[in-house]
């Protein structure tokens, strides 16, 4: 099933209500104008909202995306327990990617996502993004570590950054559909690498 854009199932209420659509009105600028061409002022037109409400509430752009991409974070992903790192990182890899099914939601990402090379307020939102879903999942690894899968100081966090680096240089560079053979392939890769131990080291985006 396609993931359904964030914004599109939230409680009632007014605020509730202004919210989903502003969220909704930015994926929507994301996705057809990219970041670049993406302003308060577009997204507010879309939303049905005055400009001054995404100021009051968000401060500019750049807070506005930055809730959106927490909103999505915190959107859940199971943590897999399957008792083995293999079949643990291939059911989160095939998570992930089927939370970038939706096109719209695909296309939002991947517009923060190259941004992010050159715009420093990008690279922010995204950095903050990938640390918040990243340290969810490191208890994958560190399990592992328990049962001896793999060696004693291995980065869990490195691992977990393999995994989502080769997703979203597929989807994002190489402009891949999102496929399980894609996530198998991601998963396969970092648990090769965490068996050859990856050192304690972190490398920021």
């Amino acid at each position: 099933m396609d993931a359904e854009p964030p914004g599109t199932r939230r409680p009632g209420g007014r605020t509730a209500r202004t919210r989903a659509a502003v969220l909704r009105a930015a994926i929507s600028e994301l996705a057809e104008s990219g970041y670049a061409g993406t302003t308060v002022e577009r997204i507010a037109a879309r939303a049905g909202v005055a400009k001054t409400t995404i100021y009051r509430r968000w401060g500019g752009l750049n807070g506005l995306l930055a809730d959106l991409m927490a909103q999505y974070a915190a959107r859940e992903i199971p943590v897999p327990d399957t008792g083995h790192l293999d079949s643990d990182l291939r059911a989160l890899a095939r998570e992930i990617v089927a939370s970038l099914q939706h096109p719209a939601i695909r296309a939002a990402f991947g517009s923060i996502v190259a941004a992010a090379i050159q715009d420093q307020a990008a690279q922010e939102v995204l950095s903050r993004f990938i640390a918040a879903r990243t340290a969810t999942m490191t208890v994958i690894v560190r399990r592992a570590s328990e049962r001896g899968d793999v060696p004693g100081g291995t980065d869990a966090t490195e691992v977990l950054q393999i995994v989502t680096a080769q997703i979203y240089y597929r989807l994002f560079i190489a402009g891949e559909q999102p496929s399980q053979a894609m996530a198998d392939r991601a998963a396969a890769t970092a648990a090769a690498a965490a068996r050859a131990n990856v050192p304690s080291h972190r490398r920021h985006l």
